[in-house]
């Protein structure tokens, strides 16, 4: 299993990260990707990178919730001139986009700070990872202004509909990130993704966040994607060792610079 989407450089997991990433090795994770969210937690992911070289990989990104009016531009462009050493580490951009759902009124700096990472993304050759929530409209317009840019990348934590789902697989190259609320009880996860072909989908965690049945409520880990990967072989009517297939190749699809290793 490749867990595409963890933060398990956070806080969260000082205390115990190395048990935390052994039983990552136990279930049978064989990669965990760390998507950045600000400034401040670039050190210590890639720390954490440089504690398990060729098992956790880094991306760069300023999240939506962390563009603060005031700083931003000078955020992105020390961000940017991370991006320019010969030998950086990142395997992508992220974790980028739109967030609408606890305030509106940084709207206007949330959608340049996403094209402008649209942009290192396309002048890289790296993929996105991209977070949206109460934005799905504003996400599906900024990307399709730059269509035909050999754009890719993972839709991380999808939760829409059917519909919705539908609309991103028009960026062929863009998989739906898949987590542990595809497990929940009330859940229209698995019925949105009935038109979704497995070819199209990577696991997640999100860890610390969204912790899967019969987590749920608990610190989550990148172990617990196990839970995950079953949902999804009973979703798509296929064993778990298919599934973890089909979803390791299209992780390994998107996230070229972790075959490198």
């Amino acid at each position: 299993m490749i867990d595409t989407h963890s933060h398990i450089y956070e806080r969260e997991f000082d205390a115990d990260i190395e048990d935390v990433v052994q039983r990552a090795r136990q279930a049978g994770v064989e990669l965990i990707l760390l998507p950045n969210i600000n400034a401040e937690s670039i050190a210590p992911m890639l720390d954490l990178c440089r504690r398990y070289p060729g098992y956790c990989f880094p991306m760069l990104g300023l999240h939506p919730e962390d563009v603060v009016p005031s700083n931003y531009k000078q955020v992105l462009a020390d961000m940017a001139k991370l991006l320019e050493a010969p030998d950086h580490p990142y395997i992508a951009i992220g974790e980028v986009g739109l967030d609408y759902y606890w305030d509106k009124s940084n709207a206007n700096e949330q959608e340049e700070a996403f094209r402008t990472q649209i942009e290192w993304a396309i002048q890289h050759s790296l993929p996105l990872s991209i977070h949206a929530r109460n934005a799905h409209r504003q996400l599906v317009t900024a990307l399709n202004e730059y269509r035909g840019e050999n754009l890719s990348g993972v839709f991380h934590c999808f939760g829409g509909t059917a519909e919705e789902a539908q609309e991103l697989l028009q960026f062929p190259d863009f998989m739906l990130g898949i987590g542990g609320v595809v497990t929940y009880k009330k859940s229209t996860l698995p019925e949105a993704l009935a038109s979704v072909p497995l070819e199209r989908i990577v696991l997640e965690t999100d860890a610390p966040y969204l912790a899967p049945v019969p987590h749920r409520g608990k610190r989550n880990e990148t172990a617990f994607v196990a839970e995950t990967l079953r949902k999804v072989a009973q979703i798509y009517n296929v064993c778990e060792q298919e599934a973890e297939d089909v979803t390791n190749t299209n992780a390994k699809r998107i996230f070229q610079r972790t075959n490198l290793q």
